[in-house]
């Protein structure tokens, strides 16, 4: 009737259980994750080992031909790389193991924190958790952070069916292995084979670290050199930090620029039998990057995303973004043989490319052949690819884009119908200025309490006259009970579009009823400006420098609800999380029926832990009652001992004069908002002057 607990280790690594799935009986499923550190490429017996043809071997071994492998189950893999990172895990493994239940099945996962320093999370990915708002997952939102050597329960009804994932809502740690895929099967009987693809970028200097020192000094230095910034083939820039490699379930090759020669790590294998259907589950894991996903002389139907069935496409390729999810089929009907399942990204002069195998049963155990090709794209045989991040690919490159505005639902689901007075329309522009990410000016800080279960130790902070243009606040928007939300969602209005961002909404699905790009060049499909759909109330500033888009609005002011030119408001596809493309916007849609605080955040991870982020108070009122035994925390005030005496000098304090106060508003800040409110602003305040003396001084 219930899960057994997953196999633990207390030590380095151990054998590791990858999956755990349900009784399909059971109406209880209940499993653990234990949260620790570990290290890449060591073993708890062998130690340190390292990668030739596939397989691993003792750091001491020097004769490959007659020693025995390290099995490669009981080691966090990774790239191969034998300069060892310190990772984060679920269950000494990376991803984490796979949690696969039935839908209306009650879970119960218990997480123990093992970490030595760190709080910690675990969100539910996708799941709406309707009538279970306290285990949403977000730190400071929905609970306390874990509390290292202490555990948390989480317990929900596992519904509705469909692809998601769990991951830790806390810092860095996502980019450092903590991670999982969560499947909610149907109950329905169903012989196709499935297998699960989790993708994610790879860096050996802690990529998500290395964001946060691009954050504090606008720059990556390594070996005296400056490191620059990743870009699209529109021009866009998409990541700070350079990326080694890309792995398909903690697995992939790393490329020696001094050799120029890929190490031979073991990748992901899938085995399928020939003439099956095979259903992939593929979910973007990754910390920044968008990857192409393609598999060699095999067409792609892509049937779902985010949990919600689609009308069937074929694709060449799709490219997945971070908190994305596809389901795909592949019919093995090629011949025999091994084939690479590709995952590149987009990068311009770069060719860093993640690698699994697709193995037919009777082919050979090695790598794809020469016959392993990816398709030819030809003017006369173009290539397809699903969910570009612009609006098309450069002319030569033979390629075309689809967008979500040619997915469809295949439920024929209706977009809630907008009615005047139980509508509300929002625009949300996410801006990021080189240092600071803002949602329409304001840059999140997360309130020192379980908000949702605290919330009379909440204080409104987004009220101030400063927060017309600038600040950093608890950015919160309320909603009524069973309102129709539609929200704008606009990158970068107002100066430098130089981003697109992945946007996912915590505690909803919804409608994408448009997406609109920004104008590009016709033949080499590069971004030239803004769209002219969206315009914002301080455009004569735009092009200054740190100038937020805080009121975007449609330039054309007969526009909105239902009258929007383009909108798809009867077969749209549901998702939960969406690419908000460079210099355009999208357009979604969804009913306020699931009472709860929910994040809206970008799902880079350097942007949400620098503020771009808002939280959507619905319906708090008809909220279910607190559970028993709700952990809460709390900022606590000073203490004085019981021997000191009340009458001891109070320290004293230097309060600045009234026009050094209007002359410094970036240095001031409220007493109780978190280190990162300060840190963002000394930050800016020493960008702003050492600009200023660079200017003066060149």
């Amino acid at each position: 009737m219930t899960f057994g607990a997953l196999v633990v280790s207390l030590y380095l690594t151990s054998s590791v259980v990858f999956s755990y799935e349900c009784d399909k009986m059971a109406m209880l499923c209940e499993t653990k994750l234990e949260i620790r550190q570990s290290v890449t490429m060591m073993h708890r017996v062998h130690k340190q080992v390292y990668p030739m043809n596939g397989k691993l071997y003792r750091y001491d071994v020097t004769n490959t031909s007659d020693a025995t492998p390290v099995p490669e189950s009981q080691v966090i893999v990774a790239d191969g790389s034998e300069k060892q990172r310190l990772v984060v895990v679920a269950n000494m493994s990376m991803p984490g193991p796979d949690i696969v239940v039935y839908e209306g099945q009650r879970l119960i996962v218990h997480v123990e924190n093992h970490l030595f320093t760190e709080g910690v999370s675990i969100h539910w990915h996708g799941l709406p958790l309707n009538g279970f708002p306290y285990m949403d997952g977000t730190a400071f939102l929905t609970q306390c952070p874990i509390d290292p050597g202490s555990s948390f329960t989480y317990d929900f009804i596992a519904r509705p069916s469909g692809t998601y994932w769990y991951h830790s809502h806390i810092g860095s740690q996502r980019g450092k292995g903590l991670f999982g895929a969560l499947i909610i099967k149907k109950n329905e009987t169903n012989s196709i084979n499935e297998h699960i693809i989790q993708v994610q970028e790879w860096n050996h200097e802690y990529d998500t670290d290395m964001e946060l020192q691009y954050l504090i000094a606008e720059s990556i230095v390594k070996d005296r050199k400056k490191q620059y910034e990743e870009q699209l083939l529109d021009g866009s820039i998409f990541a700070f930090s350079d990326v080694h490699s890309v792995l398909i379930n903690g697995k992939g090759r790393y490329k020696s620029k001094e050799t120029n020669m890929y190490n031979g790590s073991p990748l992901e294998v899938f085995n399928v039998v020939h003439g099956n259907q095979i259903l992939f589950r593929v979910i973007g894991v990754g910390s920044q990057y968008p990857f192409r996903m393609s598999v060699d002389n095999h067409t792609i139907t892509v049937i779902a995303s985010d949990g919600h069935d689609t009308s069937r496409m074929e694709v060449e390729s799709f490219i997945i973004y971070p908190g994305e999810r596809f389901d795909i089929i592949i019919n093995a009907t090629e011949a025999i043989s091994n084939y690479w399942i590709r995952a590149e990204t987009l990068e311009v002069n770069k060719d860093i490319v993640g690698w699994a195998i697709l193995r037919y049963d009777g082919a050979t155990m090695t790598d794809p052949d020469s016959t392993s090709t990816k398709q030819s794209c030809t003017i006369t045989n173009k290539c397809i690819v699903l969910n570009c991040p612009f609006s098309h690919y450069p002319e030569e490159q033979y390629t075309t884009c689809k967008s979500l505005n040619e997915m469809k639902s295949s439920s024929h689901s209706h977009a809630p119908e907008f009615v005047q007075g139980q509508s509300k329309e929002f625009f949300f522009n996410f801006g990021y200025n080189g240092i600071i990410d803002t949602i329409n000016g304001k840059s999140f800080v997360f309130p020192p309490v379980s908000a949702i279960s605290q919330p009379d130790q909440i204080q409104p902070s987004c009220d101030n006259p400063e927060c017309s243009t600038f600040c950093f606040c608890t950015h919160t928007i309320p909603l009524n009970h069973d309102d129709t939300v539609q929200i704008v969602m606009t990158s970068n209005v107002g100066f430098s579009p130089d981003f697109g961002h992945p946007i996912h909404l915590h505690g909803h699905s919804f409608h994408v009823l448009k997406v609109g790009y920004g104008k590009y060049n016709d033949t080499k499909g590069t971004y030239i400006t803004n769209s002219d759909d969206v315009s914002c109330d301080n455009d004569q500033n735009r092009v200054q420098e740190n100038v937020f888009c805080v009121k975007p609005k449609w330039s054309n002011s007969s526009w909105g609800g239902d009258n929007i030119p383009g909108l798809e408001l009867h077969n749209a596809p549901l998702k939960d999380t969406v690419m908000v493309p460079r210099g355009g916007y999208v357009v979604i849609r969804f009913k306020a029926d699931n009472p709860g605080l929910w994040m809206l955040h970008c799902h880079i991870a350097l942007h949400v832990m620098a503020g771009m982020s808002l939280v959507f108070n619905e319906s708090f009122p008809n909220l279910p009652p607190v559970p028993d035994g709700f952990p809460k925390c709390n900022r606590y005030p000073p203490v004085r001992p019981a021997h000191v005496q009340s009458t001891q000098r109070a320290p004293t304090t230097t309060v600045l004069p009234t026009t050094a106060k209007q002359n410094r508003k970036i240095l001031i800040f409220n007493s109780k908002s978190c280190l990162k409110q300060y840190l963002f602003i000394i930050i800016t305040y020493f960008k702003v002057t050492t600009k200023l003396i660079i200017s003066r001084i060149t």
